[in-house]
């Protein structure tokens, strides 16, 4: 009985996983990205969400909201950038500060490493608040726009994100890049 055999050889395989190792080369870099494009993203969303749910708070309870930078989820700080988190509590003494009488809303951890948030000008550099008519509006009066621009490990370019207040208190997000982007930053 003649008995054939049937395989790869040698040959054919190294081929075929030579072939599999140059796909698998180009694949990666670009799922690489594809991750990177969506982390950038969801850091954007979190952050216009809790403006929004701020905004939102203002108009049903009547009364102003603010967003600031907090290290500790209990006070506002001055030094530093958003990343390290912020917080949202009901403003009743109008100062951005947060004093006996305000209610701390949610509480916002830091972002992930490698993220920065950052105010581009100084209207929106230390807090966002909004009054009862959904308007952002800065201590003492005067409506307040400004832009925030998120970065992460790829740094400032078509990757970074701007988040523009505008003067009724609406958001939005564009390439950090942007021409139509006021304020834009310089660096992350």
């Amino acid at each position: 009985m003649n008995k054939t055999q049937t395989g790869f050889t040698l040959i054919e395989l190294i081929v075929t996983l030579a072939v599999g190792a140059i796909l698998l080369s180009l694949a990666v870099p670009s799922f690489l990205q594809i991750t990177q494009n969506n982390r950038i993203a969801t850091q954007t969303n979190d952050f216009v969400t809790s403006l929004n749910m701020a905004r939102s708070e203002a108009v049903t309870r009547g009364n102003r909201v603010t967003v600031c930078k907090s290290t500790d989820n209990a006070t506002c700080i001055a030094g530093g950038d958003w990343q390290q988190g912020w917080i949202i509590f009901t403003d009743t003494n109008n100062d951005a500060v947060v004093n006996n009488t305000d209610v701390i809303l949610r509480t916002y951890g830091p972002l992930a490493a490698g993220y920065t948030l950052s105010g581009v000008d100084g209207n929106v550099a230390n807090f966002i608040s909004y009054t009862s008519n959904g308007f952002s509006e800065l201590v003492g009066g005067g409506v307040q726009t400004g832009t925030l621009v998120l970065c992460d490990s790829r740094g400032l370019g078509a990757t970074a994100r701007a988040i523009v207040l505008s003067a009724s208190g609406q958001l939005r997000t564009a390439p950090a890049n942007d021409p139509t982007v006021v304020g834009t930053a310089t660096s992350c």
